[in-house]
């Protein structure tokens, strides 16, 4: 069975090739050149047989004018059927994407408590018990959310990108220094305290960072931590999986 996975984000899409639950390919691209890129993806991999897609941004129909019909399609929404227990209060609110993540967790590690950070434009926390119960989070400001709230909400302070590496140095010597230490820096502190608070209560927590500037911030966090790039695309696998076969 060959399935294609597909995330699509504000800006950029992802998509991955999976044969039996392996993958073959990836490619993150821009969400401008999606419809030529997912036309050679099915011309490349004729043998796809199922699709699943999240999208947060953009309306799914539009998107795969190109699939075949004899492919079938499943849109990942809050109604999907998944393999783990949704505690959350407001289910209908809690983001796909986060869903995806939730379900790669219990997947890929099974009898664990894990803590899933995906750190994107926003940064979520999420904590699924080895009971497969979802049990909910904290959203925060992202680092690139972050510099530009401290330049749309000051008269001053200039609006800075992360183009390089950051030291571990806190005493920035100019004002673009200072800007980026804030935010990678109290992010990276963010994301430990949150840590050792969640394990305090899950002692033998796996916790896992993906998402956009999870290599920017996986070498800085103290906490022993997994940070696989395809994390999400394999939870859309694993619930494609789920509903196929059932």
């Amino acid at each position: 069975m060959r399935n294609l996975t597909i995330d699509i984000g504000n800006t950029l899409a992802k998509l991955a090739v999976f044969e039996y639950g392996e993958e073959i390919y990836f490619k993150t691209f821009k969400l401008e050149n999606f419809s030529e890129k997912l036309k050679n993806i099915l011309k490349e991999y004729s043998k796809i047989t199922n699709l699943i897609i999240s999208s947060v941004s953009k309306d799914v129909k539009t998107l795969l004018e190109e699939v075949p019909k004899h492919i079938q399609v499943l849109e990942l929404s809050a109604t999907t059927p998944v393999p783990f227990r949704n505690l959350y209060k407001t289910p209908q609110s809690l983001g796909i994407d986060r869903i995806a993540l939730v379900v790669g967790a219990v997947k890929e590690y099974i009898d664990k408590d894990v803590l899933i950070i995906d750190a994107g434009t926003c940064i979520t926390y999420d904590i699924v018990t080895k009971k497969k119960e979802y049990l909910g989070g904290v959203i925060s400001p992202g680092v690139n959310m972050r510099l530009h709230a401290m330049h749309n909400f000051t008269s001053k302070l200039p609006l800075v990108s992360i183009t390089d590496e950051i030291n571990d140095n806190i005493i920035g010597t100019t004002t673009q220094e200072n800007l980026k230490i804030g935010a990678v820096m109290g992010t990276v502190m963010e994301i430990d305290g949150f840590i050792d608070r969640y394990k305090l209560q899950y002692q033998d927590l796996t916790v896992i960072l993906t998402g956009g500037d999870s290599q920017l911030l996986s070498k800085k966090v103290k906490n022993s931590i997994f940070a696989p790039y395809n994390f999400l695309l394999k939870g859309l696998n694993h619930i494609l999986e789920f509903n196929t076969t059932k």
